[in-house]
């Protein structure tokens, strides 16, 4: 009795500190992301596909280092490089297309891209928590 409990409550602590782990890494991406478009887009008038690209370079990067050696690390992945990069690609490529489409669409209507920012993360987190644990970021057996 007492020691599943312990082992159950284990888990699931491990996992809720995995879990705001992992909304580290987005939050930078998120924030960071959302301040290099304000300035590229709003300040320097850049394009907002520009200002994005630009936004989304940073964050993929920095979330990239943040989920790969913090929220998910493993040291079974090591060595396991190109095939985490390649899934983690695979995933952002998917997101990419979601994430342009709603801030287009929101552009598209009259409405400022900000908020496609917010519609958009609100979409990805759940979807890229579950892919990057059950996938890209899961060590080899």
């Amino acid at each position: 009795m007492g020691i599943e409990q312990t082992e159950t409550g284990w888990r699931s602590n491990k996992l809720m500190i995995q879990f705001a782990e992992y909304m580290v890494g987005g939050g930078v991406w998120f924030w960071g992301g959302l301040a290099i478009f304000g300035l590229c887009f709003d300040v320097f008038h850049w394009p907002w596909w520009v200002s994005k690209g630009l936004a989304d370079i940073f964050g993929w990067t920095a979330n990239y280092t943040i989920q790969r050696y913090w929220a998910f690390y493993s040291s079974r992945l090591k060595g396991h490089d190109r095939q985490v990069i390649f899934r983690y690609v695979v995933v952002n490529g998917v997101d990419f297309f979601i994430d342009y489409a709603i801030v287009w669409a929101f552009i598209h209507n009259g409405i400022t891209p900000y908020i496609g920012f917010f519609v958009s993360a609100a979409f990805t987190t759940v979807w890229d928590y579950l892919w990057y644990r059950f996938w890209v970021f899961r060590p080899a057996k």
